[in-house]
């Protein structure tokens, strides 16, 4: 494990916890070269999850790719970082936990939107309008009064 602040490769391990739903584990670390602290978490490595793009290509799932869209969406927003993980977690569970180890990109951005549009309707609209590509403002007003309707 590489040091966040000195870069160094050698750290021991101070705390472990198993997360909430037991799927990751954090640990806190120490450098043993500068002595700071940092978290690191470990989730275990199953069979790679492909996403069907539009154009028809495959492509590996990103997390890190899907939360990025999701942290612009509720940016400014009384949404929690935990709150954000939580929901990728579950879609993650929800769309991979068949043994079809694919999922179309649409399928995703759907889950996303039903979990945001509860949680948050600013983020929703945000994200919807990214996800949906949203040509005029005719088409937003359409999404807008179909979610106070």
């Amino acid at each position: 494990m590489r040091c966040p602040f000195c870069s160094h490769t050698s750290a021991r391990v101070v705390d472990s916890r198993s997360s909430k739903d037991g799927d990751s584990i954090r640990r806190r670390r120490e450098c043993l070269k500068c002595g700071r602290r940092f978290t690191t978490y470990e989730r275990i490595e199953e069979v790679a999850q492909m996403v069907i793009k539009k154009d028809g290509r495959r492509e590996t799932f990103d997390r890190w790719k899907l939360k990025s869209g999701m942290l612009k969406a509720v940016e400014k927003r009384p949404v929690s970082l935990d709150q954000v993980d939580a929901m990728i977690d579950e879609v993650e569970r929800e769309l991979f936990n068949s043994t079809d180890h694919e999922v179309t990109t649409d399928a995703l951005g759907e889950a996303i939107m039903n979990k945001l549009k509860k949680l948050d309707p600013v983020a929703y609209v945000r994200f919807a309008s990214v996800y949906r590509e949203f040509k005029d403002i005719n088409e937003f007003m359409k999404e807008l009064k179909h979610m106070l309707s």
